[in-house]
């Protein structure tokens, strides 16, 4: 690509009385004109936009340079490189540009640097450029092993239909270098997720899960500040499936199933007869640990909203499991709770938002208030049934803690990933999984 085309523009170009009643008024003046003189506008153009820091002021201007467009492209690109822009200007005017500067911006979208591939990729979204240029982009940047700007992750989705075909024949081209072929592998996975790959690649990234798993150390997210999770035991696990409403479950490592399961929700087509969109998230079931399977995913969407919501997800998930727990923690809202049901009903409940309150027999590992050391019976005031123990303890006696889960973890099977809405399938959410 040129970069230095402004660097052969004359100086004195201003004193040019066309060029000075073009700088006068910029947003008035015709595209015609501003075309016609750009090679002499350019330079003088550049130099009066030294201290602009709106992008009010910065407009004019950038009208200017969207007309004349590639010229005006290579001449802001060169005066960034010579830091004679700001990086705030430079990007606010590679945005100016339309469809002639598309293999402009495939060219920077390519570029090594973070925030130069960045504004490349923008311009390709804002354009929704298809060319062979988008498609080398995305495989040479992703191929780099640098890190992507996040708006090359959106240009992958967005153009995921129409790359697909010419991303798999890369991967099979042997023509293409190695480095743009993983490229293209993960481009793909980027635009589709698995479901984007042929039949061969599948194999291979189950091939290699499959390898993972048995040598995997688990590591769950942690709680420190706020978060939730199930548990259900491991002899009868398979019931969370059907009571959770959990379609497509694949096999997964532990560090591909909780960086999904901590993942957005995504708006996919509702049935064809309702025409509604509606939201899927996906959720992740651990391997067995130290014989409980835990629940991680999208409260919202997998509990609901409130007290209710959470008696009665719990409680279905026993009747399909035998027994279910649950956990929410929020340090900032004050919230701990937890509560353990079996065959369809909760035995034993605490909850402290501020005072704590307890329904149920205490459990036999429970240490009661009245038995505290500091409990003095003369002077404070306890329910039969109030214990002293919060979730981050609880779970501990109840099931598996997932702060402590790691090497010493008893661990059996694979953990599952799955989706909270049928039909959808694991193509549909965005970003790159860990395997």
């Amino acid at each position: 690509m040129k970069t230095d085309s402004a660097d052969a523009l004359p100086d004195d170009s201003a004193d040019d009385p066309e060029v000075a009643s073009l700088l006068d008024d910029l947003a008035g003046a015709d595209p015609a004109r501003l075309t016609r003189h750009a090679d002499a506008l350019l330079p003088a153009l550049l130099r009066s936009l030294a201290g602009v820091q709106s992008s009010a002021a910065l407009a004019p201007a950038r009208r200017a340079f969207g007309f004349i467009g590639p010229t005006a492209f290579d001449a802001v690109l060169a005066a960034w490189r010579r830091k004679e822009l700001t990086d705030w200007q430079a990007g606010h005017l590679l945005g100016a540009f339309d469809e002639r500067c598309a293999d402009r911006y495939a060219a920077l979208a390519a570029d090594p640097h973070y925030g130069t591939s960045g504004h490349g990729f923008m311009g390709l979204v804002r354009l929704r450029t298809d060319s062979e240029a988008g498609v080398r982009a995305l495989a040479d940047r992703y191929g780099s092993g640098l890190l992507m700007p996040y708006k090359g992750a959106d240009y992958a989705r967005l153009m995921d239909e129409s790359f697909r075909p010419r991303l798999r024949t890369m991967r099979r081209d042997p023509a293409v270098p190695a480095r743009a072929r993983r490229g293209a592998l993960a481009a793909l996975v980027a635009g589709g997720g698995t479901d984007a790959l042929d039949a061969r690649d599948r194999a291979a990234i189950e091939r290699l899960i499959r390898v993972k798993i048995p040598h995997e150390v688990p590591r769950l997210p942690d709680s420190t500040l706020s978060g939730w999770w199930m548990a259900v035991p491991g002899a009868s696990y398979e019931g969370v499936f059907e009571a959770l409403g959990l379609h497509e479950r694949r096999p997964v490592t532990v560090a591909c199933g909780v960086a999904a399961a901590g993942g957005r929700a995504v708006q996919v087509p509702g049935p064809e007869r309702e025409g509604a969109a509606r939201f899927a998230d996906r959720a992740f079931v651990t391997p067995e640990l130290d014989g409980w399977r835990l629940v991680f995913g999208s409260f919202d969407t997998l509990v609901g909203e409130d007290w209710e919501d959470m008696t009665e997800t719990v409680e279905r998930v026993s009747a399909h499991c035998g027994q279910a727990q649950l956990f929410f923690l929020d340090d900032a809202g004050g919230s701990d709770v937890w509560m353990v049901a079996e065959q369809g009903r909760v035995i034993r409940q605490y909850a402290a938002e501020g005072d704590p309150e307890w329904e149920g027999d205490p459990l036999p590992w429970e240490t009661l208030a009245v038995d505290d050391e500091d409990f003095d019976p003369e002077y404070d005031e306890a329910p039969a049934n109030a214990g002293t123990t919060g979730a981050r303890s609880a779970c501990a006696y109840l099931s598996a803690d997932p702060g402590a889960v790691g090497p010493d973890t008893a661990v059996r099977g694979h953990g599952w990933l799955a989706v909270t809405a049928p039909g959808v399938g694991h193509g549909a959410f965005p970003g790159v999984l860990p395997i």
